[in-house]
């Protein structure tokens, strides 16, 4: 969308394309201060190239300590487990919207019913990416619509192929960097909103799946921000992790829950032929024996391992060009901490990552909510998403303001 080479810059036509092009410029200002001052608690790890820009409008939710819940947060497999099958599932009534993906695939987009209504066509819109087999059915996703919801935010959960009972109508699902459907998902929303901004969230794999989004469109992404959380990032430490231990636990259940969407779909995949090993997949003991089955062919890799670091969004986050917040667990037993790319996200003007002591995966029973309500996470999450809107707001009004001027 934005370029720097002024000669080679298409016409603007849309406030969201005034607001992208005035951003690109402005997070290359040279005028950087070289140290940020502690506005967190000493509980939080708080970095990245980002922070002097981002860590002020979060600082009274970050002042305070990160108090873990009692008798919950002081493992991090309880802690998953119970936000897992303990935490609450608000109501949200859904209106779903299937999309036709160019390849003839399908997916489902699940949008907070009534929001045409309610909103204004400017409102500003949050795309929620769940995690693997994740769709808007899950606690997290719901918290999260309701809060973005009661800020006067238009909201919709990008459920992947087979997730959230998604349609599957072509012998492919989906991988951890496969950008087609995410592309276009994206680009749908903009067509139908042209004058909101866009944003995007996404839990786990669908953290890991927006940042490589994130790092191939780069200058030309045509989100306003983005929030990562308990993303893997190193898809090859992660899966040597998921093998050990009590983690077995969290693969056998996966698995499962691969294996059950498989077998929905599974008349679709009778003599494909090729280098798929459906038997495997289909009786996946492990989501590697999946991903070895089926994933890895369907995207064109020859082994897991090729899979998995070619996919690893950690390779491609010095290259993210839009505000990009990322918040992970340091006692996360799916997303190691140690997988964290914390080099180049400090190198990264556009990027923040807070970690906090605790929290699990998908847990952060901590906060307010706790321990049945939402994440601790939410409230950073939207008050730094309103902070970007908010600024993207201003920034669109001025160039607005300008460019009719100039056309008078």
């Amino acid at each position: 969308m934005a370029r720097l080479a002024f000669s080679s810059t298409p016409p603007l036509t849309s406030a969201r394309s005034l607001r992208r092009h005035f951003s690109v410029f402005a997070a290359a200002d040279p005028q950087k201060p070289s140290e940020t001052p502690r506005l967190h608690h000493t509980s939080l790890e708080v970095i990245g190239g980002g922070s002097d820009r981002f860590l002020p409008p979060l600082k009274d939710s970050l002042s305070k300590p990160y108090d873990a819940f009692p008798l919950i947060g002081f493992n991090r497999h309880v802690e998953t487990i119970y936000a897992a099958f303990y935490r609450s599932v608000p109501f949200v009534k859904l209106r779903r919207e299937c999309l036709r993906t160019k390849d003839d695939g399908a997916v489902a987009l699940d949008w907070v019913a009534g929001d045409d209504g309610e909103l204004s066509p400017e409102s500003p819109i949050l795309i929620l990416l769940p995690g693997l087999t994740g769709g808007s059915q899950d606690s997290y996703v719901r918290h999260m619509l309701l809060r973005a919801r009661s800020k006067k935010w238009r909201c919709v959960v990008f459920n992947s192929r087979g997730c959230g009972d998604s349609p599957v109508t072509t012998p492919q699902f989906y991988s951890a960097s496969f950008l087609g459907d995410i592309s276009e998902v994206i680009a749908h929303v903009g067509a139908r909103f042209p004058s909101a901004n866009l944003y995007a969230a996404g839990w786990s794999l669908g953290g890991n799946i927006l940042v490589n989004y994130l790092g191939q469109e780069s200058h030309n992404c045509t989100l306003s921000a983005a929030v990562s959380l308990c993303n893997p990032f190193d898809l090859v430490i992660a899966d040597e992790d998921f093998h050990k231990g009590f983690n077995n636990v969290y693969d056998k259940a996966l698995s499962r829950s691969l294996r059950r969407i498989f077998s929905k779909h599974s008349l679709l995949f009778e003599d494909i032929g090729g280098g798929f090993n459906i038997p495997m997949a289909a009786n996946a003991e492990t989501v590697r024996d999946f991903d070895e089955g089926l994933t890895r062919v369907s995207f064109g890799f020859k082994t897991v391992d090729e899979y998995y670091s070619k996919s690893s969004s950690s390779k491609v986050i010095k290259h993210v060009r839009t505000p990009l917040l990322c918040i992970q667990a340091a006692n996360d037993p799916i997303a190691p901490e140690r997988g964290i790319p914390r080099d180049d996200i400090k190198a990264n003007p556009n990027c923040m990552l807070i970690v906090t002591p605790r929290g699990g995966h998908l847990g952060w029973v901590a906060g307010e909510g706790a321990p049945n309500g939402a994440p601790w996470t939410d409230p950073v999450v939207m008050e730094f998403l309103q902070h970007v809107e908010s600024c993207e707001t201003i920034i669109g009004e001025r160039l607005l303001e300008d460019v009719h001027q100039i056309q008078v």
